[in-house]
């Protein structure tokens, strides 16, 4: 199995130095031997490798010059250095130096290897987030995030400088903007990359599944629990978990899920037993979380925890320059899913794109530009391509204040039908798209959810000027 990453021994006793060589080549490395630091900084001018496996005590140049001489001429090579028992010491100043590993001699061939690939994983990490951020400087584009607004760029740099920490993040904005493409660039740029990234929705789930999925379960903790079942915790060890819609989560499992991230240990349900955890956590909400807080809504607790470092993403209107980028993206997506070759959009398409308020956003966009490009064929996509009625209705605040006009309570109706028309004729006006709903009524979709349940359950009917969603209501079971 051959590894491309080049590894220097340096080491003054001859017969260890050739020993050594010979090992880690077997392994798959390259190798160069130098017999001391000078030596091995002689040879960098013309033989660079990624990693220097050490000794500390040699002459003319130890191990510790050769690594303060690496530090000041800003070479990046990794450096494990090898310690006679007696010089620990000399070992753990190396490290406070800048080494990445010591071993102490004899040198255990197995350690040595596990160091070895260890180290190779890092620096192959390591380049590709460096590939990361480049591309995010030169381009305006950070994996699914697309934009060069100003608005974007400054996104951009608090992802980029708190992605390698291992701090909490709190992800605010709208539905739609993109809070979850946030949560996985900060994944995708932090060291815990190669590891899981499980995200939740805390909206999607009943109440009473809730701790099962986030913590999980023991076999019999609970009616129906068959099985021993790992929660997202485990599933994301020494990765990344977002939890989605924090502020729908019970308030009793926030408590819980203080504990874990204070104690940094996990009990399934129906389990006696602790378990250390090693996982990132991100949390988002399209809700004010001061506000969720006032409300009981969000523990206050939890909220400073979660929002140790918070990034807010702009609603799509308020950065309508990036539009034409997104679009361009998102068609080669699209082109890529759906098996097409559709060349763009056409300047009035691209027009009539930057007039629209989007309030659902870029998911909004998205959705767009998908049917389009299902109906256009091969050609570039066009206005006609657009869903009917689309941007009739003007700004959203048009469309919410007409909505909330068009509603007629008489004198004696009670508040609770009151507000069931409401939700009728919201459902109506968006065509019985419930997320869309939602956010005209300030709810949370699982809120929505459940007083279409609760309609159902108690057989209400709507009146006639709601008819046409009559039937839909009786068939929100989902």
């Amino acid at each position: 199995m051959g590894n491309t990453e080049r590894v220097m021994i340096v080491e003054d006793e001859v017969h260890a130095l050739h020993g050594l060589a010979e090992l880690v080549s077997s392994w798959g490395y390259e190798t160069e031997m130098a017999g001391d630091g000078q030596e091995a900084l002689d040879k960098l001018s013309g033989w660079q490798p990624g990693i220097i496996v050490t000794d500390l005590k040699m002459p003319r140049m130890n191990g510790l010059e050769l690594l303060k001489q690496l530090s000041m001429n800003k070479n990046d090579c990794t450096v494990v250095v090898l310690t006679a028992q007696g010089s620990i010491d000399l070992a753990v100043e190396a490290m406070k130096i800048g080494a990445y590993d010591f071993i102490q001699k004899p040198v255990d061939s197995a350690r040595l290897r596990n160091t070895l690939h260890n180290a190779t994983h890092m620096r192959e990490t390591e380049r590709q987030l460096e590939v990361t951020r480049r591309k995010l400087r030169d381009t305006g584009i950070l994996g699914p995030l697309v934009g060069s607004s100003r608005k974007m760029k400054e996104i951009y740099a608090l992802i980029e400088q708190v992605a390698p920490s291992n701090v909490s993040v709190l992800i605010t904005g709208e539905s739609g903007t993109g809070k979850e493409l946030v949560a996985r660039a900060l994944h995708a740029l932090s060291p815990r990359k190669p590891r899981p990234f499980v995200a939740v929705n805390c909206a999607a789930i009943p109440e009473t599944l809730i701790e099962s999925e986030i913590f999980g379960h023991e076999k019999g903790a609970f009616t129906g629990a068959m099985e021993r079942r790992a929660g997202c915790f485990e599933l994301a060890e020494e990765g990344t978990l977002l939890l989605d819609e924090i502020g729908e989560m019970p308030v009793a499992t926030q408590a819980k899920l203080l504990r874990v991230l204070e104690d940094h240990k996990l009990r399934r349900l129906g389990s006696k037993v602790e378990s250390p955890v090693d996982v990132r956590v991100l949390a988002a909400t399209n809700k004010n979380p001061d506000a969720a807080v006032d409300a009981g809504q969000l523990r206050p607790d939890l909220y400073y925890r979660l929002n140790v470092f918070n990034i807010h993403m702009p609603p799509l209107r308020d950065h309508k320059e990036d539009i034409p980028a997104i679009v361009d993206s998102m068609i080669q997506d699209m082109n890529d899913k759906h098996g097409r070759a559709v060349p763009g959009v056409e300047p009035g398409m691209l027009q009539r794109l930057m007039q629209y308020d989007w309030p659902g956003n870029v998911r909004e966009l998205r959705n767009t530009i998908e049917r389009a490009v299902i109906l256009c064929g091969t050609n570039a996509v066009g206005t006609q391509h657009l869903p009917p009625g689309f941007g009739s209705r003007g700004v959203e605040a048009s469309a919410e204040q007409s909505i909330a006009n068009s509603v007629k309570v008489e004198v004696g109706t009670t508040v609770d039908e009151a507000e069931r028309l409401l939700i009728v004729k919201t459902l109506a006006s968006t065509n019985n798209n419930k997320t869309r709903a939602a956010e005209i009524l300030g709810i949370s979709l699982k809120t929505l959810h459940n007083k279409l349940k609760e309609y159902s359950q108690s057989r209400l009917r709507p009146r006639s000027d709601a008819a046409p969603v009559a039937d839909q209501i009786k068939e929100q079971k989902h």
